[in-house]
């Protein structure tokens, strides 16, 4: 993959209505190994990821026809193509929304091109590579409380009911709750579960861990099971159950 060197290309679809955009996400990855091809409605843009072999899509909120929401919610009863959302009003809702229907990442529409490749680059990777050799995983299941996490099926499980997580909110899930009664920075998550490297984005794990909270019913201002610690990052309380 060009992300890491490789010299493989990309195939990358853009969904938007914006040809401009379009035409400017096009021109910009190209050098980068992507071959980009653009879809200007939510029908289109579905027709054509079942019709072509694309290896990630970049994915507007606001679409005419069908908007980004029922095409990815659509696209996930059949595909787990990498699908990184834009969202151009800036809505927290939103991309809590697309990262709870199956987006692997949003982007506001006010990025940089410096931060669109950083992004693809890391939901491209987290999808097609190997676990990494240094990261350590746990075979047995962590059970905290009312809450079974199982690394191996990657099942995670409260008070009996399968919870319904995306493949980074399971990471994230796990990754904290390994480290139960210790504080993990933002940076700390990135690294162990999104493999950015050194593209430091911390507003997408707020955004995850909130998504993350909706399902566990996790009420941030008396935290069952995610605390936060301000100015720092999060903590799995060592007594899940109770509150902070």
């Amino acid at each position: 993959m060009p992300a890491d060197g490789e010299n493989s290309e990309v195939r990358l679809l853009v969904i938007d209505d914006d040809h401009k955009l379009c035409r400017l996400v096009a021109d910009y990855l190209r050098p980068f190994g992507y071959l980009v091809e653009s879809a200007f409605s939510g029908p289109e843009g579905l027709a054509a990821v079942r019709e072509g072999d694309f290896q990630v899509v970049i994915l507007d909120v606001m679409l005419p026809g069908m908007d980004g929401f029922e095409v990815l919610s659509q696209l996930r009863k059949e595909s787990d193509v990498p699908v990184l959302m834009l969202t151009s009003r800036g809505d927290e809702t939103d991309r809590i929304v697309g990262l709870e229907i199956g987006a692997d990442d949003y982007l506001p529409k006010t990025f940089s091109s410096r931060e669109l490749l950083a992004r693809l680059r890391a939901v491209t990777r987290r999808s097609f590579a190997p676990a990494r050799a240094d990261r350590p995983q746990p075979i047995a299941p962590v059970v905290r409380g009312a809450l079974r996490i199982d690394p191996g099926p990657r099942v995670a499980v409260l008070d009996d009911t399968v919870l319904d997580l995306t493949p980074l909110e399971f990471d994230l899930l796990l990754c904290l709750a390994s480290a139960a009664g210790r504080v993990l920075t933002r940076n700390h998550l990135l690294n162990a579960v999104a493999d950015r490297d050194h593209e430091v984005f911390d507003r997408s794990v707020d955004v995850h861990i909130s998504a993350l909270r909706r399902k566990l019913d996790d009420d941030p201002q008396t935290p069952r099971f995610i605390k936060t610690v301000r100015g720092v990052g999060y903590m799995f309380l060592d007594n899940p159950g109770g509150r902070a």
